[in-house]
């Protein structure tokens, strides 16, 4: 294994074309047999269900080489499983947990000279997704899909890693009460992106959005769960049914809870009650824990104790431990590595 000559701690969060992907494709009611293939590009009808009516679901996770030199992943059965609940919720047929798995292992190793070196910072990230290929004019679902899952390898998802970020209260709503924001959509990313774009504009590295039916409570950014840290131990997370439900969370909870004796909590947040907290981060696969420093809305600022220049103390020991699980460096809860390679 020799791996590719490029300046991994500084290759950003963007694509990098790499050499195999896999697919497979959903006909006649059954999902087909899968394959690796180098081609990156997809040919799909003027009409696809994925171009008219973004019927598409998705899911990313990373690839690590660990301290020993192996090849892992995180959870990956996690991804799996979110993924079917996802393609429920648009009525696309689930890809089966084991095949998504097979997947995942297949890809990496085929793409194992694009693992990150141990040490750089970076990782393989993997996007599997499902979409719909058939032709449809009509609103209903397509009856044909295809499956694929390639990967890029990527640094920090925000420039300078682990460092406090500002936050801007979104005025636009990310999710319907009874909507699709619990489901891991293209669709949903795209009613941020506007929003995204325009917190950057204004000097902010993402938004918060509140709750759309009556904009008080506190939910998640464009891309990440949000935890809160009580000046009592508590670790609080914001509860509502329009949140994705974050695996890097759920990992952080049990983290929280066995390894930091916190309490730990899942309830509505007020947006007035973040001054109330010591220190506040957003979590997810691509951004794993970055502490926010500060909070805007409008001419309101809330800025938590560990401001803009360190990161807070159990915010920190958390992304450690994460971490170091994640590259081996310390052992992990039985079944969350899987090894590859």
């Amino acid at each position: 294994m020799t791996k590719k000559n490029l300046d991994w701690k500084n290759i950003g969060f963007q694509y990098h074309e790499t050499d195999k992907r896999y697919i497979a494709n959903y006909k006649d009611g059954s999902w087909g047999e899968g394959q690796l293939i180098s081609d990156p590009n997809i040919v799909i009808n003027e009409s696809a269900g994925v171009l008219q009516y973004c019927q598409q679901v998705f899911e990313g996770l990373k690839a690590y080489t660990a301290k020993d030199g192996s090849i892992v992943t995180f959870r990956p059965d996690l991804n799996a499983e979110r993924m079917v609940q996802s393609a429920k919720g648009l009525r696309i047929p689930p890809f089966p947990e084991e095949r998504f798995l097979e997947a995942v292992d297949q890809v990496v190793e085929a793409n194992q000279d694009w693992v990150p070196p141990y040490g750089t910072g970076a990782s393989l990230y993997l996007r599997p997704y499902i979409f719909a290929s058939t032709p449809v004019i009509g609103i209903k679902p397509a009856t044909e899909y295809q499956f694929r899952l390639y990967s890029t390898p990527v640094g920090p998802y925000f420039k300078g890693g682990a460092k406090p970020i500002t936050l801007t209260v979104s005025e636009y709503d990310r999710a319907a009460p009874k909507g699709t924001g619990h489901l891991k959509a293209g669709l949903n990313y795209a009613m941020s992106l506007n929003t995204t774009v325009k917190a950057h504009e204004d000097g902010f590295d993402e938004n918060l959005f509140l709750d759309a039916a009556t904009r008080s409570y506190i939910e998640e950014s464009g891309g990440a769960n949000i935890i809160l840290i009580t000046d009592d131990n508590k670790l609080v997370t914001p509860k509502s049914n329009s949140i994705l439900p974050s695996i890097t969370k759920r990992s952080i909870i049990y983290l929280a809870k066995n390894y930091l004796d916190l309490e730990v909590i899942e309830r509505k947040v007020r947006f007035e009650e973040l001054e109330d907290f010591t220190e506040a981060g957003l979590c997810g696969t691509a951004a794993v824990i970055s502490p926010i420093g500060k909070v805007v809305n409008g001419q309101e600022e809330v800025e938590f104790s560990n401001g803009m220049n360190n990161v807070g103390p159990v915010i920190k020991k958390i992304y450690e431990i994460l971490t170091k699980m994640q590259l081996g460096v310390i052992e992990a809860p039985e079944g969350w590595i899987r090894k590859i390679k």
